[in-house]
């Protein structure tokens, strides 16, 4: 079948089911702040819902609306990921952890519609951050608080996104060639590159995949790949090495990135 639901998220990339609902899909840690926020299929799942309202009712953005994600790997990149798709908005997610801005990729010349920046980096990219009609600021913080104060020409997306339902509307289908990526990769491609991964990997369903999130900052491992396996996943930034051994233990880590 070409064409599926937004709704189904996963099928547009891996044709399936991503996990149990209620098990723990994406746990997150930051050695550097203490955080751990852990978020089941379901939870994830109605983060990527308002995200996806916010695009489609906030902003009227659907397929054919282009996103740039300037997000290092966090469970609100996921969010924000998962809901641009959802929406059918073609997004860039090239890395942000290196200095300066990176290029958008093939086809970047055309406008944008959104941009989700983090906090942390807006100051020294301000005059260097794709013009967009909408565009976000996120805090990134623990318990996914909002910013105490938001720069000019942003919004904060954790205060909008909450305004809207954790069910996602039915929205124009969308199908597997469209453009899930600002290149024109579709999202056929990137749960193809996913799958492949995912062998590459050695993932499988009911895995639980600790990765480290400084060195694998493409979505495409931390977030599609065991997507695409039914696998779950314990990012972790600032990963502290001393912690790892118990950390495998006490997440019950079968596989390690």
């Amino acid at each position: 079948m070409d064409a599926t639901a937004a709704a189904g998220v996963p099928s547009l990339f891996v044709g399936g089911a991503v996990a149990e609902p209620d098990r723990p899909l994406l746990t997150y840690y930051d050695d550097a702040t203490g955080e751990r926020t852990e978020l089941s299929a379901t939870e994830l799942g109605g983060w990527a819902a308002r995200t996806a309202g916010l695009l489609h009712e906030g902003c009227g953005l659907g397929v054919g609306s282009r996103a740039a994600v300037l997000l290092p790997p966090h469970w609100q990149t996921a969010a924000v990921l998962l809901g641009a798709w959802s929406a059918g908005v073609a997004v860039s997610f090239r890395s942000t952890a290196t200095a300066g801005l990176p290029e958008l990729g093939p086809g970047a010349d055309a406008p944008l519609d959104a941009t989700f920046v983090a906090r942390n980096r807006l100051d020294n990219w301000l005059e260097d951050v794709p013009e967009a009609d909408h565009r976000f600021v996120l805090g990134l913080a623990p318990a996914g608080a909002r910013l105490c104060e938001v720069p000019d020409g942003y919004r904060d997306y954790m205060a909008e996104v909450r305004d809207y339902t954790e069910s996602l509307p039915a929205y124009a289908m969308i199908r597997r060639s469209d453009a899930a990526s600002v290149d024109g990769t579709s999202y056929q491609e990137w749960g193809s590159l996913a799958q492949a991964l995912a062998e590459l990997f050695d993932l499988r369903g009911g895995d639980r995949l600790l990765v480290n999130a400084a060195e694998h900052e493409h979505p495409v491992k931390w977030l599609l790949a065991p997507l695409a396996a039914g696998a779950s996943v314990v990012l972790c930034a600032n990963l502290d090495p001393a912690v790892v051994a118990s950390r495998v233990a006490a997440e019950q880590v079968t596989r390690i990135l």
